[in-house]
């Protein structure tokens, strides 16, 4: 009996074993099936980045696009978004808008609706604020619309869709951004050379492909300088260069008038409103006020503090009632004429007859 016993015992262990030695094995095949996956993915993929069980959802030729972590960390990446942040935040001060996070505050469209609104000068009928998911893509397509017809002519490639901005993809949102800064000549200056690497995931016959694409957002200054408008002084530097001379002369005509009140005088615009001083100093004679010395760098040293003194002339100008300079403060620092000439230009057409 006990023998028995003892045989019986030895086939259910038998017959134990070999049920966990196939699920031993069922498990190393699934293991070797996931690790095969993976050694195929893994050359294609950014390490950081996760395939995310949602895109097993994805509708056939659907896509989805992630960014790379580690271009998420770039630090000119993030120095682009912080200068985009700030200039939003500076150009919508008076609506009392305040961004902290591009994906989190400009996917629904309202940010956006008011920065091209500001941007352009064109009202758009859209609803001023919607909860609704539905709500908020149709703003978006009535914003984007818009923003599509004002830089489409001028040759931008559309970078960002509905669907894009209101899913918070963050490249999308700066690819807009950046084309909104560079088309209205924003009064900042880009990071040059920033580029990203996305991750896109696509489903082809029911199976996920995965691509890594790098996308470049900015270039050099003068390239993306070269990007905007050509105005009145582009077509005088030339093709009538003799013309020019007669404009910088009335420019220095007009701002010794000015300026000699302070015994100060101009004989070269490009390098003597470089620091700011004296664009400070002539809005305050235009103007009829005393600037404190403490809010300026009456002999800067530094490239900042001259940056810091054109900008400060520039706020001076638009509480004066000026629109904001099309110029940037560093091209004005950098002994850029055609900047120089459009900042003193305004000046004289709105201070022409002051005396």
């Amino acid at each position: 009996m006990q023998s028995s016993k003892m045989k019986k015992d030895e086939s259910f262990l038998g017959k134990l074993g070999g049920s966990l030695a196939r699920k031993k094995k069922s498990k190393e095949v699934s293991d070797l099936h996931e690790e095969g996956k993976n050694a195929i993915n893994a050359p294609l993929l950014p390490s950081g980045t996760e395939i995310h069980p949602e895109d097993a959802l994805l509708e056939e030729n659907a896509e989805r696009i992630m960014l790379d972590p580690a271009s998420r960390e770039n630090p000119k990446f993030k120095d682009l978004v912080k200068t985009l942040t700030e200039w939003i935040n500076s150009e919508l001060e008076e609506d009392r808008i305040i961004v902290k996070d591009l994906e989190e505050d400009c996917y629904d469209g309202q940010v956006l609706q008011k920065l091209f609104e500001k941007l352009s000068g064109r009202k758009l009928n859209v609803a001023e604020v919607t909860q609704s998911e539905i709500g908020q893509k149709q703003k978006l397509q009535t914003v984007l619309e818009a923003v599509n017809s004002v830089l489409r002519p001028h040759g931008w490639t559309v970078e960002w869709s509905v669907e894009s901005i209101h899913s918070k993809h963050l490249v999308s949102i700066v690819y807009l951004l950046v084309a909104l800064a560079m088309h209205f000549q924003a009064a900042i200056r880009l990071p040059e050379h920033v580029s990203v690497q996305v991750v896109v995931v696509k489903k082809l016959e029911g199976i996920l492909q995965t691509a890594v694409v790098t996308k470049e957002l900015t270039t050099t200054t003068e390239m993306m300088i070269g990007r905007f408008e050509r105005d009145a002084f582009d077509t005088l530097l030339d093709h009538a260069p003799d013309k020019l001379n007669v404009v910088k002369s009335s420019l220095i005509t007009f701002v010794n008038k000015h300026l000699n009140k302070l015994n100060l005088e101009v004989t070269e615009l490009e390098s003597q409103f470089a620091d700011g001083v004296y664009l400070i100093l002539l809005m305050g004679l235009l103007e009829d006020y005393f600037v404190p010395l403490y809010n300026f760098f009456l002999t800067p040293e530094s490239f900042e503090q001259k940056v810091h003194n054109v900008a400060f002339a520039f706020e001076l100008m638009q509480d004066g009632g000026l629109m904001k300079p099309k110029a940037r403060p560093e091209d004005v620092v950098n002994l850029n004429l055609k900047a120089t000439l459009r900042v003193l230009y305004n000046l004289f057409t709105n201070y022409k007859n002051s005396e």
